[in-house]
């Protein structure tokens, strides 16, 4: 273990002998100096871990020579022990009011010499271990990638580290002074505000981590995870808050969802995301007493069209035909998918069956036209399609699974009666109850 170093100033060269002598069997390190001038120069080269300062002495004196030692960055931490014949307390006052740490009396008693030089090294040794301690913390705080901040019971943001600045788009310290309210919901900030206020800190309550919309600077809203842990600071009830990024969790969450409800072939909706929407827009129309219509289309011939042209053109054809189905349903009560194989649905919200049966005209014609060559198709020159499309205001009493059922036979009906055609019926129809008997079979 290094020894400590002392640097003794006096301008008595006795008095520098004695210290030197007893200050050395205590096993510390010495260094001296006759002048305030001297002191300082070694004080900045040696950077002794404690300095016994003279006060009276000739030209520079132990006060100005204090006050220097302390206005410079090298050596301001440096503890200093003046050492004086002057006792009266406006001298040791004056001794404290220049930044010295403790006041000893001449005549000299070498045994409290010592104790107090160990006692104010053994403080120092403390207290430098804490600074180390908060330096590194620090540091580590400054460097972690996650966002930091302090709040007060108010709400008022006391501190936040560069990362937390960093996330919010704010300038070093800038977010100091602002209320945890400007970046939050303003639910979401009373809440945070109602437990700050409930003495959580002293109580030791933590709020855990919850996903939160958090404003920026600029106004954009980012998705984090925040952290609220509370914490006593100088009795002050405090809090500390870890803010976590997790906005490309979300946006890879969001393309995965997205990905589950897409047919990945033709880029419209799939059977899974169709059944859950035709559920609720079929429970929506049951509350609303509003027509709901539904087309089942099915590509004619398609095998001959895979087979005579292969399979990579008959996969761009259904990207086509999806297109166009896309095209026809642009509102949020619409939605086209792609039910499997050669097979499409379309299911339109608040729509009546001359309308339904107009949107299904439409599109069969749009396929038509797009022209896609179908040599060895009996029914035409063209890739074509056949359609069935159902209509109901359902009823409690009424079934989905019969309302699909019905539009998918009507398709077959389509089929049956040459193809690339529409067959159109609506509940009530003679022919509506002729499909749910045929459903029923």
């Amino acid at each position: 273990m290094n020894k400590a170093a002392i640097l003794i100033v006096d301008d008595a060269p006795s008095n520098l002998d004695v210290l030197r002598t007893v200050l050395s069997q205590e096993g510390y390190q010495t260094f001296v100096a006759s002048s305030g001038e001297r002191a300082l120069s070694l004080a900045r080269r040696v950077r002794p871990d404690l300095i016994l300062l003279d006060v009276v002495m000739p030209g520079m004196d132990g006060l100005q020579t204090c006050r220097q030692l302390k206005g410079s960055p090298g050596t301001e931490h440096i503890p200093v022990i003046f050492m004086s014949a002057r006792n009266e307390a406006d001298d040791v006052v004056a001794g404290f009011d220049n930044g010295a740490v403790d006041y000893i009396g001449k005549p000299l008693r070498m045994a409290e010499v010592c104790a107090r030089v160990r006692a104010r090294l053994q403080f120092h040794t403390h207290t430098e271990t804490q600074l180390e301690q908060v330096k590194r913390l620090r540091k580590i705080v400054d460097t972690m990638a996650e966002g930091l901040m302090i709040v007060k019971a108010d709400g008022l943001i006391d501190y936040a580290n560069p990362a937390c600045d960093t996330y919010l788009g704010y300038g070093a310290g800038e977010l100091a002074g602002h209320s945890i309210g400007d970046l939050l919901q303003a639910s979401v900030a009373a809440e945070y505000l109602d437990y700050f206020s409930h003495d959580a800190a002293a109580q030791g309550a933590g709020h855990g981590t919850r996903e939160v919309a958090v404003q920026l600077r600029d106004g954009a809203v980012r998705d984090m995870d925040l952290t609220i842990t509370p914490m006593q600071m100088g009795g002050a009830a405090m809090f500390i808050g870890l803010l976590h990024d997790i906005s490309h969790r979300k946006h890879y969450e969001s393309t995965l969802e997205r990905a589950a409800l897409v047919d990945p072939l033709t880029r419209i909706a799939n059977r899974r995301h169709f059944d859950s929407f035709i559920d609720m827009e079929w429970q929506r129309a049951i509350r609303s007493s509003r027509p709901l219509s539904l087309i089942v289309l099915d590509v004619d011939h398609f095998k001959l069209y895979n087979d005579e042209l292969g399979h990579a053109a008959g996969d761009a054809a259904l990207r086509e035909v999806a297109a166009v189905l896309a095209a026809h349903a642009p509102r949020a009560t619409d939605l086209a998918a792609r039910y499997g194989g050669e097979e499409f649905v379309l299911l339109f919200g608040e729509t009546d069956s001359p309308a339904a049966r107009t949107m299904a005209e439409s599109i069969r014609g749009a396929i038509e036209a797009l022209q896609l060559p179908n040599p060895m198709s009996p029914c035409g020159h063209w890739l074509t399609a056949s359609i069935g499309v159902v209509t109901i205001v359902p009823g409690q009493t009424d079934l989905l699974t019969e309302f699909f059922e019905a539009a998918d036979r009507a398709m077959y009906a389509a089929k049956d009666a040459g193809r690339n055609r529409i067959v159109a019926v609506h509940a009530g129809s003679k022919t509506w109850e002729a499909v749910k008997l045929m459903v029923k079979l």
